[in-house]
């Protein structure tokens, strides 16, 4: 008998099963393969029968909108997979057996496969390297142990498309305007224009209906409605705006509907002559606060009680609308005739089917203006889509309940207002004299406060029992502000519970079956009863409706965009859109915005763009698959191809650089420098490259924390890794296949060997290769060397070496929480949108001291460094870089690793062009100069003379060229006595340099790599070069903050790697930060405009 969560089938209370685990023969089970989803525990049954099962959940891992449904689905999965698993439950049971399951390691296509990875419901999906690699088990995850017994499940109260959106859209769209300023809207604009005006207001609610209707149904709608949708559509940065202006626009629209409640009151209460204090401001506050109260008990209480009321104000709204066509039908009496009401009448509608704009309350009305007045009838058609989350099926309830809401709203404002301007007349004195003599229209403006463009309570008039139009009202009035009251709390939830802006996450937290946003409702609670109290809603009436009107703005944006760019997982099921449609309702929703007030419209426009940079500075951790990521590939992937059919052109030219760092963290001064070279100009490719054949988990995580680190330190940059080949192998892959298209590296930065006097010679012959490699492929080359090495993954934190298959397959914890890999990240999986629990990629499962900081920091991590970073761009240097020791490195140490990130004291860096090899020796000096940290720095060329007797016009020469190239520099000289003998001491330095090379201490060491006397005296003249080239080094440079150097050309089958590797320590040894470099012999500098 299976059993859930501790309670059988019968209800019966089950004792938890402890220490129980999976038996399966063919199955090894793995403690390290972790996962966060379910725990599958199966008793000792005997054979023959059906064993039960016990899943626990873990609370902290499951997304709220999944975890309350379909158990008993995810029961029958993990019963029947545990069973179809077992040897014994296979060889007993014949039926089990059949199943094609049981035949194959292969998962058959299920939506539980495709669910969010956080989700109770996402089911197993064996991995690439499972169903590829024959020696490895299928493994059966498992799930964290949970936090303690779970309660067990509740069913969450959800609403169909009726009452959860077509009475909601209703009940907002007929509001106090059908009653109380469609009369005055047809006196002024005259039937047929009012008829327009509706009209228009129907095609921009319309258009924006059709528009959401495409969204909704692209997927699956979690709670948060319109913030839902246009974050997971545009991204956090409109989502968030428009998520905290709509949250607080309802807010406020509650408290204006409850304030038109009150005064509808009062007016009631007036007209018998009662009154409460003083039958104006006060009374009103009274009336408003007790009002709210009620209301806000009312929703706490539960959605369920809510809907319950929202279906009795609407049959209260509907026999107010019947109330009215009846009492059009019955005719007036004598009183009603004087105030206007004359029952149908042709010839008065053809007078009311013209405007008659005139001044009301100090403004000269036209068209736009009561337009404008009459538009925010129509903001009411998100009332169903805020709601999302209570929806049974939000797909189809918000298209299909918001289009027919809209249908039925638009016929009935369109009826009455015909029925209006048939039956009432414009002006009315009131007098029944003055309507038995005929004379009853007959006044001038002003003096008649009873017709269409006089009295509000024209619908009052023309109705069968007057008082059940104020009933109308009350029901217009408290429905919409109920509903404003239930939307504000439930879109700032989602907003709250993802974390877009800081200190509103206490919010989030829901309570109940439901997941009800109590703390929401308080909040709403206290923004509408302090707008009740201080008055003075009609100022800002206008910046609310434009709060909405925003919202349709984006909403309408979003498809657009989306058809826009055109992802393949835009497929709405939805098909009655049109792109350009949307983009029309979109302009219209701007448009309508500066109808209603210009300054308002500047104010809603600047504070969603002020809420925008917000969370754009934030960048929060977040990836929805929007459609702001889909343009940005599509446009990155239109300028590649545009950048590919341009020609290459000299004063174009960009150091595009492939530095083969390893992991980034393990050399940080190496990608400095090459970032100086390509900060916001060009393309800079880290490589890395291992030996061990690496499974896609492990690349997956060195990809992850390279990125992280190189994200953690500003530096934009790639990272390639290739595994399984050697280093030749794995550079001239790189070197071949890195970049796409003109965005290609043209540069191979490495750093110097240091080791090549004592590693293999294998090692240093496939060092020596990759330069060959690179120049034959036609790439400039560059050597750095510092003094003290480039490679600090020996002190780090986290080292290469660290970061292994059985390091990620092992348990990983960090901060007290299981964390783990997942199995099949699929962009579903990893970003799957969900208002209660999104999932970012995760991050480096490597453990780590809790005092220690990651040298590759990422959104994810707690660490110290993320945490100081968050607060000061200018935290210390330790924050990055920590010892393994858990203590800080030395200052020394440090000054070492920033050493190129560090603003730099006033120097020189020293350029030595002793061959031109297309000017890349000059260029890659003048970029560094321009950087800020290094403006301190001037240039000092240094050149070889090419006949000491001309070494005059040689330096004119020279000065000249530089003045063409536009280089500054500071001094320049030529060198005219290369060619002379080097002094002893810098021979015996060579001759102890190349002594255990030339004389190997063992003969017959295949390993090491001795140097020919042949070549060294077929090399003698070139050696010589180099020697004296050190001896000009020590006397002009030595104290240089940077040497660039002309690197000396390897050439193929002429000089032997060891023989070059002493030509370069020659040059480089206990001198400053040094760059070898040479160019590919094509020019990069031209003096040529």
């Amino acid at each position: 008998m299976p059993v859930v969560n501790g309670v059988s089938e019968n209800g019966d209370v089950t004792k938890p099963l402890m220490d129980t685990s999976i038996e399966m023969a063919p199955i090894e089970i793995s403690a390290s393969d972790k996962r966060t989803r379910f725990q599958v525990n199966k008793v000792n049954a005997t054979e023959g029968t059906d064993p039960s099962i016990q899943i626990t959940v873990s609370e902290d891992c499951l997304d709220d909108d999944d975890e309350r449904e379909d158990n008993e689905n995810l029961l029958a999965v993990v019963h029947d997979r545990t069973r179809l698993n077992s040897d014994t439950a296979a060889s007993t049971d014949t039926k089990y057996a059949k199943s094609f399951r049981h035949f194959t390691r292969e998962a058959l296509p299920r939506l539980d496969n495709y669910r969010n990875i956080m989700s109770i419901q996402a089911a197993y999906r064996p991995t690439l390297d499972e169903l590829h690699n024959a020696t490895l088990p299928t493994k059966l995850g498992s799930l964290t142990a949970a936090k303690g017994e779970p309660d067990q499940e509740v069913q969450q109260v959800k609403f169909g498309w009726i009452q959860g959106v077509l009475v909601r859209c209703l009940l907002n769209i007929w509001g106090v305007m059908l009653f109380l300023r469609l009369s005055w809207v047809v006196g002024q604009a005259g039937v047929g224009e009012a008829i327009l005006l509706i009209l228009t207001t129907t095609a921009v609610t319309t258009i924006t209906a059709l528009s959401m209707s495409a969204i909704s149904t692209n997927g699956v709608i979690k709670g948060g409605g319109t913030y839902y949708m246009i974050s997971r559509s545009l991204g956090p940065e409109f989502g968030g705006s428009i998520g905290l202006i709509f949250s607080l626009a309802n807010a406020v629209a509650c408290a204006m509907y409850v304030v038109g409640f009150c005064e509808s009151m009062t007016d009631l209460l007036a007209s018998f002559g009662l009154y409460i204090v003083d039958g104006d401001v006060q009374d009103v506050r009274i009336i408003g606060s007790i009002t709210i109260i009620l209301l806000t008990v009312l929703v706490v209480v539960g959605m369920e009680w809510e809907a319950k009321t929202q279906l009795g104000l609407l049959v209260i709204l509907l026999v107010a609308i019947v109330d009215f066509f009846i009492g059009s039908f019955i005719g007036p009496n004598e009183e009603a005739q004087a105030k206007g009401f004359v029952g149908y009448n042709y010839t008065l509608l053809q007078e009311n089917f013209f405007p008659d704009y005139r001044l009301a309350e100090g403004v000269e009305h036209s068209f736009f203006s009561v337009f404008a007045i009459f538009f925010p009838a129509a903001t009411g058609i998100l009332a169903g889509a805020n709601i999302s989350g209570d929806l049974r099926d939000p797909q189809k309830a918000i298209p299909k309940g918001t289009l027919l809401a809209i249908v039925l709203t638009t016929a009935s404002y369109l009826v009455m207002a015909v029925v209006a301007g048939a039956t009432v007349t414009r002006d009315a004195t009131g007098n029944v004299e003055d309507f038995l003599n005929g004379t009853f229209t007959n006044c001038s403006i002003g003096e008649c406060k009873y017709g269409l463009q006089n009295s509000f309570q024209v619908i009052e008039l023309v109705s069968w029992v007057g008082p059940i139009i104020y009933a109308g009202c009350f029901a217009a009035t408290l429905s919409s502000a109920l509903a404003s009251l239930v939307s504000a709390p439930k879109v700032f939830q989602a907003l709250c519970k993802d974390k877009l802006y800081p200190y509103i996450e206490w919010f989030g937290r829901g309570y109940g079956q439901n997941n009800e946003p109590v703390r929401g409702y308080v909040l709403t609670f206290i923004i509408a009863i302090a707008f009740i109290l201080i008055g003075e809603l009609n100022l800002i009436a206008p910046l609310i409706s434009n709060f909405f009107l925003a919202a349709y703005t984006l909403i309408n944006f979003s498809t657009f965009h989306a058809s826009l760019a055109k992802p393949v997982g835009w497929r709405p099921t939805f098909k009655y859109y049109n792109m350009w449609l949307s983009l029309l309702g979109s302009i219209l929703c701007v448009g309508v915005m500066f109808l209603i007030s210009w300054w308002t419209a500047l104010l809603t426009l600047s504070v969603v763009l002020a809420l925008y940079l917000i969370v754009a500075y934030r960048k929060p951790d977040v990836n929805w698959g929007s459609t702001t990521q889909a343009q940005t590939y599509k446009n990155a992937l239109s300028s590649v191809q545009q950048l590919n059919s341009v020609e290459e052109h000299v004063k174009n030219y960009r150091p595009q650089i492939l530095v083969l760092t390893g992991m980034p963290s393990a050399r940080p001064p190496l990608i400095d420098f090459a970032y100086l070279l390509t900060k916001n100009l060009s393309l800079l490719i880290c490589g890395h490259i291992k030996e061990n054949q690496l499974s896609q988990r492990v690349r997956t995580v060195f990809s992850y924390k390279a990125n992280s680190w190189l994200k953690a330190h500003k530096v934009k940059a790639f990272y390639s890794l290739v595994d399984g080949v050697n280093f030749d192998e794995g550079a001239k892959a790189m070197l071949q296949a890195s970049g796409i298209g003109k965005l290609r590296p043209n540069i191979l930065l490495m750093g110097f060997k240091s080791d090549w006097q004592k590693c293999t010679k294998d090692s240093l012959s496939m060092y020596f290769e990759v330069l060959h490699k690179a120049l034959d492929m036609h790439l400039s080359v560059g050597i750095l060397r510092l003094q003290n090495g480039l490679d600090y993954s020996n002190v780090m934190v986290d080292e290469d070496g660290q970061i292994n298959e059985q390091s990620i397959l092992a348990t990983r914890t960090r901060n007290n929480s299981t964390e783990s890999l997942p199995r099949n990240q699929s962009y579903t999986q990893m970003s799957q949108a969900s208002s209660a629990s999104d999932v970012s990629v995760p991050a480096s499962p490597v453990v780590q001291n809790k005092q220690s900081v990651n040298p590759s920091p990422n959104a994810d991590t707690d660490s110290v460094s993320t945490k100081k970073k968050k607060q000061s761009n200018q935290g210390s240097k330790s924050d990055v870089y920590q010892s393994k020791s858990s203590t800080d490195f030395p200052k020394d140490v440090m000054n070492q690793i920033y050493q190129f990130q560090r603003k730099q004291k006033k120097g020189t860096i020293d350029v030595w062009w002793l061959y031109d090899d297309g000017g890349l020796t000059l260029l890659l000096p003048y970029i560094i100069s321009t950087r800020r940290n290094w403006a301190n720095c001037k240039l000092r060329v240094f050149a070889l003379a090419n006949k000491q007797d001309e070494l005059e016009i040689e330096h004119r020469n020279m000065a000249s060229l530089l003045a063409k190239f536009r280089i500054d520099y500071s001094d320049l000289r030529v060198i005219p006595d290369i060619t002379r003998k080097p002094q002893d001491e810098t021979q015996t330095f060579f001759d102890n340099l190349v002594a255990d090379l030339t004389n190997p201490e063992d003969a017959e060491d295949t390993e090491s790599a001795p140097i020919p006397e042949s070549e060294l005296l077929a090399m003698k003249e070139k050696t010589n070069r180099h020697l004296r080239l050190r001896e000009l080094l020590l006397e002009h440079s030595n104290d240089a903050s940077l040497i660039v150097m002309t690197l000396p050309m390897p050439r193929k089958n002429m000089v032997s790697a060891p023989l070059y590797m002493a030509w370069l320590e020659l040059l480089t040894k206990d001198m400053p930060p040094f760059l070898l470099v040479r160019g590919n012999q094509t020019s990069v500098l031209t003096f040529y405009s």
